[in-house]
């Protein structure tokens, strides 16, 4: 490999990281007009394992600001990143990556008992015009603790 080819892949090893830390921070912050730039425009996400929906990127950022709206402190916190490329038209960094994650969500409501969610998350980019954008998120939750779940299920 030559340095530029290594080049082209550390720098779409780090655009991918930071639309999945855009995904984590929108979904923080309440931003869901960032949220939905982050995907394409069939993009969609399947968060059922979650307890929530399959749809759109619009329908599930509808979803999820009802659902995290309860929550006015957040955290997703994204790492454990495991990321593959495939290359499509000779660009030496890959048209589409998939990676795995796992995440750490703590969530403090108004009142009541703090959530803390642990999940795994495959993410489906694609590159666009405009960068890297998600095609597929679908979010597997592993264990919970607080309302609606117990440590481990």
């Amino acid at each position: 490999m030559t340095q530029r080819v290594d080049l082209a892949t550390v720098m779409d090893r780090l655009a991918v990281d930071e639309v999945i830390s855009g995904y984590a921070t929108a979904m923080d912050d309440g931003d869901w007009p960032g949220f939905l730039a982050l995907f394409t425009p069939d993009g969609h996400a399947d968060h059922r394992a979650a307890g929530g929906i399959e749809g759109s990127a619009a329908e599930v950022a509808d979803w999820l600001a009802g659902v995290l709206g309860g929550f006015p402190v957040r955290q997703h916190l994204i790492g454990n990143r495991r990321a593959t490329f495939e290359n499509l038209d000779g660009y030496p960094g890959g048209d589409r990556a998939d990676v795995r994650a796992d995440c750490l969500s703590t969530m403090f409501p108004v009142s009541g008992e703090t959530t803390l969610a642990i999940s795994r998350y495959t993410f489906g980019l694609v590159r666009t015009e405009d960068g890297w954008r998600l095609r597929t998120v679908v979010a597997g939750e592993k264990a919970r603790r607080g309302p609606g779940g117990t440590a481990g299920g």
